[in-house]
């Protein structure tokens, strides 16, 4: 595993395109990078409805998973905010930043750069707390969440998966 570096990389944040979906597709159709989140990817049509969705949150909250990108213009995957999707379990009515990487992006910093960069966007629109569900078996994930100054707050299982998250939370 590369170490991540001690100055982060640049990264840049837009609102997800329609071809942004086809690029998340491609990312994400890595059964490591979906470990986590049911273990295969998800049908191209999937990342078409998140997007729009993105797009609409952004119109209607000025937040959103955003589109990450390298310097070079490269789509690397997404990060940024969004409303808790659940109404029966975890933080029910919290804002959740997150963050999703293509494995080539693994390991150099862009996690952790593009979760700072949420953190200031969500600053800026006064967002008085942010939380993250994160597997308790993900472990580069709850590393983000530290080197972001996130506490651990508390567990959760889920209803349909029956696995264990840990809520991170931050007050901004």
């Amino acid at each position: 595993m590369p170490l991540v570096p001690d100055t982060a990389p640049s990264v840049h944040l837009r609102v997800p395109t329609d071809e942004d979906a086809l690029a998340w597709y491609r990312a994400f159709d890595d059964p490591e990078v979906m470990e986590f989140h049911g273990g295969r990817a998800a049908e191209y049509s999937v990342y078409e409805e998140l997007t729009a969705r993105q797009r609409r949150h952004d119109a209607e909250l000025g937040h959103c998973l955003w589109t990450v990108l390298d310097d070079a213009g490269a789509v690397l995957g997404f990060t940024g905010a969004q409303p808790w999707p659940h109404r029966s379990f975890g933080p029910v009515g919290e804002i959740e930043i997150g963050w999703r990487l293509g494995r080539s992006a693994w390991g150099h910093g862009y996690a952790t750069a593009a979760g700072r960069a949420t953190l200031e966007r969500m600053r800026a629109l006064g967002v008085p707390e942010v939380v993250a569900m994160i597997n308790t078996r993900n472990a580069r994930s709850v590393a983000v969440a530290v080197r972001l100054g996130m506490r651990r707050a508390e567990t959760y299982t889920s209803p349909v998966s029956k696995q264990e998250a840990y809520c991170f939370r931050l007050e901004l």
